[in-house]
């Protein structure tokens, strides 16, 4: 049985859309990544899925409960960390744990037995009296993680859990989730960053309310939208890629370039070889250039499978699958 199952799940504020008909399941103890641009619908479907919101129409189930008819069941086994500190500040880490865990209805001896086992997990003991005003931004997500599992929910969503952080505390907090799923947690996280969604077991792409892609990483890359039929992908690596840059931007034969730090990445006719591509830059005056062929990364996934919407004026035909 899957942890969340949706199908056709829609989300409507009067006759706004906020989540259109968006179907797919999330396994049992799997990370699953949720994409998408600010205001395409990820907060929202989070808060019907923790039974804040109830849906227009579809269906939605938690570990099997249907969210609209089984309220305090579903809000028993779910877990909710959000990407704005949420803790009180005044309060020591410590009495916000003590906070959570009375708000949960844990007696004195689950409250002390969950609350060593979490610290231990997330080598809080050291901050457990200090304020939580005065954590650094790494220490405050793993109290607000803590605060999240006091109970000890089946299911935990993450709503931008590292934005704003350092790169170590995002590492950290990652080998955490990490950690929670092979536990049997099921996560179910929104991000920005294209390193942290390479590291779910499957992610789902939303735009404008509309679920365009679900699939593992690599399955995405290879959507056959991604690089069109009779084209292919390369990478030009010169000390000076951005007069490379000018001159494939309008050349015959590139459909699309773009800059990415040292290289360019571009989508040309498979009549292009990288080998002849490689020559003619070469010609250019960059004679320590060169070119091969490449994979798409998951930012060229989303800003494809975005345009592609764009262009389609908003009603293309549903969610694309991976195959």
């Amino acid at each position: 049985m899957p942890a969340i199952e949706l199908r056709d799940l829609t989300i409507s504020f009067g006759d706004f859309v906020a989540v259109n008909r968006v179907s797919f399941d999330v396994a049992e103890g799997e990370i699953f990544g949720f994409l998408g641009p600010n205001g395409s619908g990820k907060t929202t479907l989070i808060k019907a899925l923790c039974g804040l919101l109830e849906p227009s129409g579809g269906e939605a189930r938690l570990l099997g409960m249907d969210v609209g008819k089984n309220v305090d069941e579903v809000r028993s086994q779910v877990g909710y960390m959000s990407q704005r500190f949420s803790l009180y500040e005044d309060l020591t880490a410590e009495e916000n744990l003590d906070f959570y865990a009375g708000i949960y209805g844990l007696d004195a001896r689950e409250r002390e037995e969950r609350k060593d086992e979490l610290v231990s997990m997330t080598h809080l003991r050291p901050y457990l009296g200090r304020r939580a005003g005065l954590l650094s931004g790494g220490w405050k997500q793993r109290l607000a993680l803590v605060c999240s599992l006091m109970h000890g929910p089946s299911v935990l969503f993450l709503d931008e859990p590292t934005a704003g952080i350092d790169p170590v505390a995002r590492r950290e907090l990652w080998d955490l989730l990490f950690e929670l799923s092979a536990k049997g947690v099921t996560l179910f996280v929104t991000t920005h960053y294209m390193d942290e969604a390479e590291r779910c077991s499957r992610i789902g792409y939303i735009f404008l309310s509309h679920l365009l892609a679900v699939g593992t990483p690599d399955e995405l890359k290879r959507l056959p939208e991604i690089t069109p039929a009779g084209c292919r992908r390369l990478a030009l690596s010169a000390a000076r890629p951005g007069e490379i840059l000018r001159r494939l931007v309008g050349r015959q034969g590139v459909l699309e370039a773009t800059l990415h730090s040292e290289s360019v990445h571009a989508i040309v006719e498979e009549r292009l070889t990288a080998e002849a591509l490689e020559r003619e830059v070469r010609g250019w005056g960059h004679a320590e250039a060169t070119a091969h062929d490449s994979r798409p990364s998951l930012e060229d996934v989303f800003v494809t499978l975005t345009r592609r919407r764009m262009a389609a004026g908003g009603n293309g035909r549903g969610p694309g699958r991976a195959a």
